[in-house]
């Protein structure tokens, strides 16, 4: 994923890079956004402020992971969404916080763009503004729900991996979490087929692949603690999805 990438800027000593990848996408399905502006600059800054919700989000994990002694340096922005790079500490409640605090970031902003889009709405109904920032307020609600899905490797799975840790251990916790994602990643693939989205098949493809490398990772893991070698600590990738482009 790190590949491919363009440097965009430095802050709090993490590096954030946007992957070739997004210009393809954005120039393919930013039409959609334009077309419910009168004036396509509001279609642009929509579909941007998408991917702003998501950094704001990925900074959430990587800042939580630094707070309990990790390292996050690195985030991505790719067309599905964005990935942080973080490494928290082997423990149960350092994993938990590293995972919880980007899907808290998109709560703390509930408030904000709610109340900002009602009071835009009240003073100039209609306008362009009034429907950026209800459509704003409505991706990030739809943001936080859908990560938020017990699937790994979305937030809600990774959060269900943390809690099961603590009464079923790192490795077995890995493998239930990789199961319940393979399944929900069937499922949604199914359903977007069904459904006609390619955008969704995509979106499945993706978390069914990062499923069944959770499972190898815990099958390794596992053998590794067979042979009494020490598992190493290697960076994780905390992938988040926007909602599907329109």
């Amino acid at each position: 994923m790190r590949g491919g990438t363009i440097r965009l800027f430095r802050f709090a000593g993490i590096d954030v890079f946007l992957h070739f990848t997004w210009f393809i996408i954005a120039a393919y399905y930013i039409s959609g956004y334009i077309r419910q502006y009168e004036s396509p600059v509001w279609g642009v800054l929509e579909y941007v402020s998408v991917f702003g919700i998501v950094l704001i989000h990925e900074f959430g994990h990587a800042l939580a992971c630094r707070q309990v002694g990790g390292i996050a340096n690195q985030i991505v922005l790719w067309p599905l969404g964005g990935i942080a790079f973080v490494n928290p500490p082997r423990r149960p409640g350092a994993y938990l916080w590293s995972i919880a605090a980007g899907p808290l970031v998109n709560v703390l902003l509930l408030p904000l763009l709610g109340v900002m889009s009602m009071l835009i709405r009240a003073s100039a109904p209609g306008s362009d503004m009034a429907v950026f920032f209800h459509h704003l307020n409505v991706i990030n609600m739809v943001l936080l729900i859908f990560n938020l899905l017990p699937v790994f490797p979305l937030d809600g799975g990774q959060i269900v991996r943390g809690l099961l840790w603590f009464p079923f251990g790192e490795i077995r916790s890995l493998q239930i979490s990789s199961v319940i994602g393979l399944v929900g990643g069937a499922i949604l693939g199914i359903v977007g087929l069904m459904a006609g989205s390619v955008w969704w098949a995509i979106l499945a493809f993706f978390l069914l692949s990062r499923a069944w490398y959770g499972w190898q990772q815990a099958k390794a893991m596992t053998a590794m603690s067979r042979m009494q070698i020490p598992i190493p600590t290697s960076p994780g990738a905390q992938e988040d999805a926007p909602p599907s482009p329109r």
